[in-house]
């Protein structure tokens, strides 16, 4: 009995690792892409079954698996907000300038509590928010705050209910012109900061392979490539910070990947109180004079996802550009 459970046990570490090890092959094909999701869950799932082997005979495997284990969650630390580590650390706010705020929420297209992401953006009142999972409902709310957000702009997409949208407090620049490319779930609005003209955008990409989050991507690539040079983009990419997927997006976008404050989503039928066990498929992009000085969770508003409240503020124009390592955000790496 023993002995059929070593063999099981080592069969599904042989699984898990070689799941691991088709994550870093992400860039190969989007079918790898799909592990490499699951980096984090992957390298706690080998880890749990190495340990007891360590005192087998196969102590041998279970060691370099804990190792590999090791080695893949430490890749993804560049990716996350962790203050011991240095990539991933935000720019102070400025004393002598304004700091503004980005609020990202997937709806959740049948939300059954509206009223809560309402009264949220009622009490944190951002600059601007940022919506992924727009359907006919939730343009029907989003329509009572026309008064405190008077610049809308929602782009339905092809299939329905999964739009997004833009709301701001602050002015348009009318001498450029709010975008929907193709309805392809990319919505983009030049909000005026202070006399800066910033791109927002707010993104919405489908699932990872087998679905077609691949060749959405390659449609959104020349959209991306059009935005202004100084742009801040956020939404549910449907894939992890350290995949291929945010990668192509970063890249297309001439963007930089803000540190994600963690996970964000976890299925709708488990608890928020295991929201730690979900993955951060919520994240947001910047360049040119956007610099970021904070990233967080908020509390549940009845979505499957978490919303995130941005900080950044705008370098003055004539500011010269500051060192990369003291940037508040870090450059995309292929995983």
């Amino acid at each position: 009995m023993k002995r059929r459970l070593r063999s099981i046990a080592t069969i599904i570490l042989f699984g898990a690792s070689l799941a691991l090890l088709l994550g870093f092959l992400s860039s190969v094909h989007p079918a790898f892409d799909s592990f490499a999701h699951f980096r984090v869950h992957l390298a706690v799932l080998t880890v749990a079954i190495a340990l007891p082997l360590l005192f087998t005979p196969e102590r041998l495997l279970a060691l370099s698996a804990l190792v590999f284990a090791l080695t893949s969650f430490l890749s993804i630390l560049p990716f996350m907000h962790v203050p011991m580590v240095p990539a991933a650390a935000f720019a102070q706010k400025p004393a002598d300038s304004a700091v503004y705020r980005l609020l990202e929420i997937n709806l959740r297209y049948n939300n059954p509590t509206p009223e809560k992401v309402l009264s949220l953006i009622g009490r944190i009142q951002p600059d601007v928010v940022t919506l992924t999972e727009v359907g006919s409902m939730w343009e029907e709310k989003l329509a009572l705050l026309k008064q405190a957000y008077p610049r809308q702009l929602i782009c339905p997409r092809i299939r329905q209910p999964f739009g997004v949208a833009i709301l701001s407090r602050r002015p348009l620049d009318e001498r450029r012109e709010t975008r929907c490319p193709a309805r392809l779930s990319l919505a983009v609005a030049p909000v005026d900061f202070g006399g800066t003209t910033i791109d927002v955008g707010a993104i919405h990409l489908g699932w990872p392979w087998p679905w077609p989050q691949a060749r959405q991507i390659f449609r959104l690539e020349p959209h991306l490539a059009g935005l202004g040079d100084d742009a801040i983009v956020a939404g549910d990419l449907n894939a992890a910070p350290w995949s291929a997927a945010a990668a192509s997006v970063a890249k297309a976008g001439g963007l930089m990947l803000i540190p994600s404050p963690g996970p964000t989503w976890i299925h709708r039928l488990l608890p928020k109180a295991l929201l730690f066990a979900g993955l951060p498929i919520d994240n947001v992009f910047a360049k040119g004079s956007v610099i970021v000085h904070s990233s967080e969770r908020l509390e549940d508003v009845g979505s499957d996802h978490v919303p995130i409240l941005v900080e950044f503020s705008v370098r003055p124009s004539s500011d010269e550009p500051e060192d990369e390592q003291e940037s508040a955000t870090v450059f995309l790496r292929q995983p």
